[in-house]
């Protein structure tokens, strides 16, 4: 169960965050969740928004340089521990994580957790075979 994410290559300058978040709104299309990884000359804004294909086409259209990429969205316990239990069962199979994030939905008491692993297929059998909810997007978005 793999969710689409979107990846913005930005100048690491001063504006060039809202360049892509305007071009978004005027698209009609919500940022569910994002993260943000720079380096001194470039960043990447990583997005899960609900219609990536729309997203992307509406970025691209704009001129931005928009990558997609496949991510896992996990459940996990909202408690002490809960994210190194995930990892444990991650590294015990030798599965790399190229990074992750905290979603911001929330269901009871459990948070919600974004990686990017190099073996995203191997990734969910693991996880899933460990009893971790893997999120698909029905799930993640409400989408029928």
């Amino acid at each position: 169960m793999k969710i689409n994410q979107l990846s913005v290559f930005l100048e690491n300058k001063p504006g060039q965050l809202s360049q892509p978040c305007r071009v978004l709104a005027k698209a009609g299309i919500n940022i569910l969740t994002l993260s943000l990884a720079d380096t001194q000359q470039f960043g990447i804004m990583r997005l899960i928004v609900r219609e990536p294909e729309k997203a992307r086409q509406a970025l691209e259209k704009a001129g931005c340089v928009v990558r997609l990429t496949e991510v896992i969205a996990v459940e996990v316990e909202d408690r002490p521990g809960g994210l190194a239990g995930i990892l444990e069962v991650i590294e015990g199979a030798k599965v790399n994580i190229e990074y992750m994030y905290a979603f911001t939905f929330r269901r009871q008491d459990k948070a919600m957790l974004v990686f990017r692993f190099d073996d995203p297929d191997e990734a969910v059998k693991i996880l899933r075979k460990a009893g971790v909810n893997v999120v698909g997007q029905v799930e993640l978005y409400g989408d029928s």
